[in-house]
């Protein structure tokens, strides 16, 4: 469906959630990733065993983020992100460099199995093929487009990348793209994580999401929190998620973005599950403690940290808005209660 006609029943959305790929028809985990103490964490913390085959994991994963977005009923929908493989600066396949690797058509599937899934695309700006892939994806339905410029060797501010540009803000897709630090896949590119380098994305007129709003992944990292809080009051085009805010080393930005009326009126929900979400004790020590102990869903746990904290009742259907995804509309009323059909005074 077009993007100017898309509608669905979303109107709490998490715009930035993820999956793996372990079958080569739908995409490539490499095994130093598979290696990785954040990638074995989470297929732990999932409930995966560690031996298991590659069909199995695919199968596990998808049916965990089912379930977990099920008991969340705080949100209506959440978009399940492709990733592209790296590409070398001549736009050729980087398969040494590509370490986690999500289809398109894969994420367009498990949108299209599951009613509460949204297809978020990824698609390297730099592959020949880009603006054709751009469309295709469309065609099936993407509400978004995701980069993350350190891992895939991406640079948001390359001229290559206006032609893209033009693309999305001619059919109005989102750039959802990721600023500041990374921790949990292998940087190859790590000269781009400023927002900064979105700036031609926003000049061209494409409505851009900073992931993180440029905050840092550990500490000492070059924090670009400060100059994602200026480029929102230089483009009205330019938002940042919230995306694993709730790790401790990204939690600092919770009091700048609430406390800045500019900040705070261009956040939109994302979790970044399954990455780890750690309640902050910004939302009181009791809370705190009853939160991690009692709620075992991550998805859930990100939600009640930042209801806690007091984000408005815009933020949570803000995403919604900028994918432009409506609720359906109202049932027709009953024969007799005001219908077509009811029979006149």
């Amino acid at each position: 469906m077009p993007t100017s006609e898309r509608q669905g029943p979303a109107v709490k959305v998490d715009c930035h959630v993820h999956v793996c790929a372990t079958l080569s028809e739908h995409g490539r985990t490499s095994p130093a990733l598979r290696r990785r103490f954040s990638f074995v964490f989470m297929r732990l913390r999932l409930g995966i065993p560690l031996f298991a085959d590659d069909a199995t994991i695919e199968r596990a994963v998808e049916a965990k983020l089912v379930q977990t977005i099920d008991q969340t009923p705080e949100l209506d929908a959440a978009v399940v992100l492709a990733m592209d493989a790296a590409h070398t600066g001549d736009g050729r396949l980087d398969e040494a460099n590509t370490h986690l690797y999500v289809k398109n058509d894969y994420a367009a599937m498990l949108a299209q199995r599951h009613r509460k899934l949204l297809f978020g695309a990824s698609v390297h700006p730099y592959r020949p093929d880009a603006l054709t892939e751009l469309e295709r994806c469309v065609a099936l339905g993407a509400v978004l487009v995701k980069w993350l410029p350190l891992v895939q060797n991406i640079n948001p501010a390359d001229g290559r990348c206006l032609p893209f540009y033009d693309a999305l803000a001619h059919h109005r897709v989102p750039l959802l793209c990721h600023t500041g630090g990374e921790l949990t896949l292998f940087n190859i590119a790590p000269q781009y994580p400023s927002p900064e380098l979105l700036v031609p994305a926003l000049r061209r007129g494409v409505t851009v999401i900073a992931a993180h709003c440029g905050t840092r992944s550990v500490p000492f990292e070059t924090d670009y929190l400060p100059v994602f809080l200026r480029l929102v009051r230089e483009h009205e085009n330019l938002y940042g998620d919230t995306a694993a805010l709730c790790l401790p080393t990204r939690s600092y930005a919770y009091p700048k973005l609430l406390g800045d009326p500019v900040a705070r009126e261009r956040v939109v929900h994302g979790s970044d599950w399954p990455v780890l979400a750690l309640p902050t004790l910004r939302g009181g020590l009791w809370r705190s403690l009853k939160l991690l102990l009692g709620e075992k869903n991550w998805m859930r746990r990100d939600v009640k940290v930042k209801q806690g904290l007091g984000f408005d009742e815009a933020y949570w259907h803000r995403a919604a808005k900028l994918l432009r995804l409506t609720p359906p509309p109202p049932p027709p009323p009953p024969k007799g209660e005001g219908g077509p059909d009811s029979p006149g005074p």
